[in-house]
């Protein structure tokens, strides 16, 4: 879930916030946006002209399963936005729809014309931004640290990103007590959850898997269960997921 605020943008329903239907990142480190035309972005980037506005995009990462406090982290990038234009436009596009190939890119094609198709009141439908990455933070169950622009552009997408809710809902479904079992390699912890109740996997990507502790009390706690190595794939998860349970069941 994200969010781009515009310094001094002052807007009556909007109060200088836009939700981008879709974002991707350039093999350069920019984010490529796609707003609704007539959205408080787009319409402090459309006025500046040739000028950079100041932006600041949030991101919240909300757990893709039903359990209380879902929020597991919250990153910021703030930069400089521009409108994509002329020539960038194709290939912005094209990028756009290899990250969101159905739902809102459906109307990608008007993004493609030179003179992007009016909506209501003469407004284009959608306009496609560029945000030029100069700082950034993240805030999650490690601690804030900031994040260099050279990091955020080398930064590779997580493989099992695209897949997490469905492997979280089946390792929830299909192996809820080995998951449970996973506190046996708590160390000093082990005794701190030895009477949970419930265990709710809550994040999984390349490196490991986090999971909520709860007792009949409603107190929990996180935990974090890492990889021996990165995982590439489905294929490795599985393999790495098997030596998790038969470390904890040892």
């Amino acid at each position: 879930m994200a969010s781009l605020s515009i310094p001094g943008v002052e807007d009556p329903d909007e109060a200088g916030l836009s939700a981008p239907v879709c974002r991707t990142v350039t093999p350069g480190g920019d984010v490529l946006l796609l707003v609704p035309g007539d959205s408080a972005a787009a319409r402090a980037a459309a006025h500046a002209q040739d000028d950079d506005v100041t932006a600041v995009m949030e991101i919240t990462d909300v757990a893709p399963v039903s359990v209380p406090h879902r929020i597991r982290g919250r990153a910021w990038v703030a930069g400089w936005l521009t409108p994509v234009r002329n020539d960038q436009r194709a290939e912005a596009a094209m990028l756009l729809a290899e990250r969101h190939p159905v739902g809102e890119l459906l109307g990608i094609g008007e993004a493609l014309q030179p003179d992007p198709a009016p909506g209501l009141y003469g407004r284009a439908a959608w306009m496609m931004l560029r945000l030029e990455v100069g700082e950034g933070a993240v805030d999650d169950l490690w601690g804030a640290e900031p994040v260099e622009p050279d990091e955020f552009a080398a930064a590779a997408p997580d493989p099992l990103a695209p897949h997490e809710a469905e492997l979280l809902q089946h390792l929830h479904s299909a192996h809820s007590e080995q998951v449970r079992g996973l506190c046996a390699l708590l160390g000093e912890r082990k005794e701190a959850c030895g009477v949970r109740d419930r265990a709710v996997p809550v994040g999984l990507d390349r490196f490991g898997l986090r999971v909520r502790f709860t007792d009949a009390e409603q107190r929990s706690f996180d935990a974090r269960f890492d990889f021996p190595g990165p995982v590439r794939d489905v294929t490795e998860l599985r393999r790495a997921m098997h030596r998790l349970f038969e470390a904890a069941a040892e």
